[in-house]
């Protein structure tokens, strides 16, 4: 697990700026067949409209190709090498497969270079497995979950995420993700064993507004200090403080207010996160 490196005070933006020590990282270019390029499109869509706010700039990077299906069942792998990846706060780890073939997963905590693991329904309960929900036993912490069978793990997948399998009934497991919520997915859906690994992700500080923008993220106006025709809290003479209750730039309240539109998934889920 990466520790947290600081540095002297040789400007105000190095004192309080902390990285990761990547020490068990072990290699610096990810291999080239298993990457792609990435098109910065800066927030905008196929018309050049921006449809999300806050984006843009930012330092280049190859998209790394992540195995989320863990489809190579019943075939050995052995872990190559653990690497950065500037896409997504977690680890990848390279895994060797006993066909020849190679292929990139999150790396999960307690992964070590030269460790096997394998996907299938008889897979060991280790960490780095992937079996389907059926076959793990409860309380048992597992991360990038599928939510339909085949389609590849859609949940838990960040740097320290893991849920936990809670019960089984009716042919469905009942599952708490990291945000709170209790949610029901298939038995024959397929999940990996352990914690997301890179733990310290969420404890290391900017620094300063510049490490932002090579991340690619953009500043953020306050609304109240906008005029009337760009958001609702604009203008008045003088300071406000918005003078009515919190809202987007288009009207919607934005402080727990729900704005969920799915009855179709409605009853997948238990209970619902937050408070």
């Amino acid at each position: 697990m990466s520790s947290i490196k600081t540095y002297n005070p040789t400007s105000p933006a190095m004192r309080f700026r902390t990285t990761l020590n990547n020490e068990e990282l072990t290699k610096d270019r990810p291999l080239k067949k298993l990457t792609l390029s990435k098109t910065k499109i800066s927030g905008r869509n196929n018309k050049g409209r921006l449809t999300i706010r806050h984006r843009g700039g930012g330092h280049k990077k190859l998209y790394r190709i992540i195995d989320f299906r863990r489809d190579k069942k019943e075939i050995p792998a052995t872990v190559v090498s653990l690497e950065y990846d500037p896409n997504r706060t977690a680890r990848i780890a390279l895994l060797a497969y006993a066909d020849g073939e190679k292929r990139y997963i999150l790396a999960p905590n307690g992964l070590a270079v030269g460790s096997s693991i394998i996907t299938g329904e008889n897979a060991d309960i280790l960490v780095g497995n992937s079996l389907p929900l059926k076959n793990i036993p409860l309380g048992t912490m597992i991360h990038n979950i599928e939510l339909r069978k085949g389609k590849g793990g859609q949940m838990a997948r960040s740097a320290g995420a893991s849920a936990q399998l809670l019960a089984k009934e009716s042919g469905y497991a009942q599952i708490k993700l990291p945000s709170g919520e209790t949610r029901m997915v298939h038995l024959e859906c397929y999940a990996t064993i352990g914690q997301v690994g890179n733990l310290n992700s969420e404890n290391i500080s900017i620094g300063k507004a510049g490490r932002k923008r090579w991340l690619g993220i953009r500043p953020t106006v306050r609304g109240v200090a906008m005029n009337p025709i760009d958001h609702p809290h604009g203008g008045g003479e003088g300071r406000t403080s918005g003078g009515r209750h919190p809202v987007s730039p288009w009207g919607v309240p934005t402080k727990g207010y729900k704005t969920r539109n799915n009855k179709r998934t409605q009853r997948f889920i238990i209970k619902r996160r937050g408070k």
